[in-house]
């Protein structure tokens, strides 16, 4: 079954409604499994929480949003760490944003990530 990679970049914006939302649900019809690395759910989490740090009247709001989100059909894979480090080292992306590229390339599956240096990153691969 092929999957389709998200990174929290287009889960952020899916999840809080973002400009990019539409672009992100765009990328992900028709997917008919969506994966990530488990990090995806501690990303989304320190992203609510800047967000309720810049925006404490919508706290709660936002909180609903996150906790939502834990409802999506994403399936959370192990990743190679070591793969994923040595990624990062040779592309000069984070551990974190290198994780997912590796993921979409174990898989050999569609990244959707409106991160411009992970999506360049991406396409010269």
């Amino acid at each position: 079954m092929p999957a389709t990679v998200i990174d929290t970049s287009a889960l952020t914006a899916a999840v809080f409604g973002e400009p990019d939302a539409e672009q992100v649900a765009s990328r992900l019809d028709g997917a008919e499994r969506v994966v990530a690395p488990a990090l995806i759910w501690f990303e989304l989490a320190n992203t609510c929480w800047k967000k309720i740090r810049r925006h404490p009247e919508q706290r709660e709001w936002l909180l609903e949003r996150f906790e939502r989100a834990g409802e999506l059909p994403i399936q959370t894979l192990d990743i190679n760490y070591r793969a994923a480090i040595e990624l990062a080292t040779d592309t000069g992306l984070t551990a974190y944003d290198a994780a997912y590229l590796w993921l979409a390339r174990d898989l050999d599956a569609d990244l959707v990530t409106l991160d411009k240096r992970l999506a360049a990153t991406a396409r010269k691969a």
